[in-house]
């Protein structure tokens, strides 16, 4: 059984600040876009330096839950859904010994998986979607994850986000699993103005350099989930503090 996945603590973009001198501000490739006299979105040099501070802080940045396989993954960002990654992973390692394979988890049952995620937001709902999505991945794929994100979608419980993580981690896509923590970071920093999800997508998928485009959704989550908390980002330490246009910073306490 493979080795399970996951960054134990926070993401060393949390806190660091470049080092040497203070990034001097940079010269936009091109006009932005004004409303009044406020810029309301970074210049594509500003995002280039973006994501180049989050990679020299974090090169090789990891999603926080738990797996041990494609499969095991799609299991578990399907009872991620409206819950923590944290409250996920204190009831995956139980379900996951016993169940690494649809097979496995259709031999278990329903009313046993329901039991194993009960301590997970909406356990029913997810419990009948795990043993749905296991049929489907034994009947039409011999019970192997899809590597396609619109075949993805049509398993039961999974949604765009979920098939934008299993993309990404499983197959090593550049997608943009667009959460709440990556749309409101990337609205803060002005990387979109974008309203839904998918337009954000759009957006990241649009401005992100393509070298960063790869571990780009796992810094943005990482970045939401430590400093740019929803209720007070913590603005004082954040590595891209004076590139950001999010106008009402938190000072320091």
């Amino acid at each position: 059984m493979a080795k399970a996945l996951r960054d134990k603590s926070p993401s060393s973009i949390a806190s660091s600040r470049p080092r040497g001198k203070p990034v001097k501000t940079l010269r936009p490739l091109k006009k932005s876009a004004r409303k009044g006299s406020r810029r309301i979105l970074l210049t594509e040099a500003e995002i280039f330096e973006v994501f180049r501070r989050f990679h020299a802080a974090s090169p090789e940045p990891k999603g926080e839950l738990l797996y041990v396989n494609p499969y095991t993954l799609l299991v578990a960002v399907v009872l991620s859904a409206q819950a923590t990654d944290a409250g996920v992973n204190k009831a995956t390692p139980a379900l996951f010994r016993l169940a690494d394979s649809p097979e496995k988890m259709l031999a278990l049952g329903e009313d046993k998986v329901r039991d194993l995620v009960k301590t997970i937001g909406l356990y029913r709902t997810k419990a009948k979607n795990v043993i749905a999505l296991s049929q489907r991945l034994v009947d039409e794929f011999g019970g192997e994850v899809p590597g396609d994100r619109d075949v993805l979608e049509t398993l039961p419980g999974v949604g765009r986000k979920t098939a934008n993580v299993v993309m990404n981690i499983a197959f090593g896509h550049p997608t943009m699993a667009v959460d709440t923590h990556v749309f409101r970071v990337a609205n803060r920093l002005a990387l979109s103005q974008g309203t839904t999800p998918l337009a954000v997508e759009a957006d990241l998928l649009r401005v992100v350099p393509p070298e960063y485009a790869l571990h780009a959704h796992h810094w943005l989550i990482l970045h939401g989930r430590y400093v740019c908390k929803a209720r007070k980002p913590e603005c004082w330490r954040c590595l891209v503090n004076d590139i950001c246009l999010y106008p009402d910073k938190t000072p320091a306490p």
